[in-house]
């Protein structure tokens, strides 16, 4: 089984900075990509941004140029630096990882952790 705990949420006004992170414990073989999605009230959860175990990187239009993604392969942990962020980045964050644990890979998604940029 794999756990994912999630760190780093807030309160923060526009042009503001956070970061989150989001570390994976358990009997984890390795690790292929890893997220962060975002549902926003009355939204659909959305993808945010992903990396790869390579390093590559995605991200959606809205976020480009201010979030950047990474990862610390060593400490199984993914992090979402946040820059310039906007009241439309409001919502809950969750962390998404796919994980080998002697099966098949499987996601696993973490609790989720509260963003709020106030104008």
């Amino acid at each position: 089984q794999v756990q994912l705990v999630e760190s780093g949420g807030g309160l923060v006004q526009a042009g503001g900075s956070l970061r989150l992170s989001c570390a994976a414990s358990g009997s984890i073989f390795s690790i292929n990509a890893m997220g962060w999605f975002r549902q926003a009230p009355g939204k659909q959860r959305e993808l945010v941004a992903a990396i790869t175990s390579s390093g590559s990187t995605y991200y959606a239009d809205s976020v480009k140029g201010r979030f950047t993604i990474s990862r610390d392969n060593v400490k199984n942990t993914v992090y979402l630096q946040m820059n310039s962020l906007k009241p439309e980045d409001t919502g809950v964050y969750y962390c998404k990882v796919e994980a080998h644990t002697g099966r098949a890979p499987q996601d696993y998604w973490g609790q989720g952790n509260q963003v709020t940029v106030s104008s």
